[in-house]
């Protein structure tokens, strides 16, 4: 496995930073739309080499909504994003690759939207309405997530044992699901926190047969 993380949206926030990028796209839309249409071209040569790799799966990382959602218009990401989206995946496609997005954020709006730009799989962070996902993916495709990480970090151990559950309510009737917290576990994380998290995925994740 191996990824890319600057695809469109996380490759211009690097390029121009926040403030320059908001500024841009708020100022005019269609000719920013037009630098993110160029920029994909020239991303383009990372997705033909990974296309070329000797592996089986691509984590596609692009950081297009906030925690409240998208911070452009939904719009602009019909015009600009989804569809270089399509662009950038078919070598991987072509190529037999499995693709897997992520997203930090809200992106449930654009579910529906990405799922037609051709990924395998999802990440999903919390914010992210995995039930949603599931009830209308869950049988075609890979979902991974989306256990807050901050209930490890200052949770008790009821609130641990209540978001391994709510992941695991979900996810588990699927075949293509993974118990996973969303975003990482940080290292300050209390390490008996983290092991009881994992006490009690092995205790509730078997699948009835």
């Amino acid at each position: 496995m191996t990824g890319i993380y600057i695809t469109c949206l996380s490759g211009l926030i690097y390029i121009f930073g926040w403030e320059m990028l908001l500024l841009a796209a708020g100022t005019d839309p269609v000719r920013f739309g037009g630098i993110a249409d160029h920029y994909c071209e020239w991303v383009g040569q990372h997705f033909e080499a990974l296309a070329e790799a000797d592996v089986l799966v691509v984590i596609v990382h692009d950081d297009i909504v906030w925690t409240s959602g998208p911070f452009l218009h939904p719009d602009w990401y019909r015009r600009f994003v989804f569809p270089n989206y399509k662009k950038l995946f078919a070598p991987l496609r072509e190529s037999g690759k499995k693709i897997l997005f992520t997203s930090d954020g809200d992106y449930t709006m654009f579910i529906d939207d990405i799922v037609a730009c051709g990924p395998h799989g999802f990440f999903f962070e919390p914010l992210t309405d995995m039930a949603a996902f599931a009830a209308k993916y869950g049988r075609t495709h890979v979902f991974v997530g989306n256990a807050d990480t901050r209930v490890l970090l200052y949770g008790t151990k009821d609130g641990i044992r209540r978001e391994v559950k709510r992941c695991l309510d979900i996810g588990k009737k699927y075949p293509g699901f993974f118990m996973a917290v969303g975003n990482h576990i940080p290292p300050n994380t209390p390490v008996e926190n983290a092991i009881y998290y994992n006490a009690c995925y092995e205790e509730m994740s078997l699948r009835s047969k």
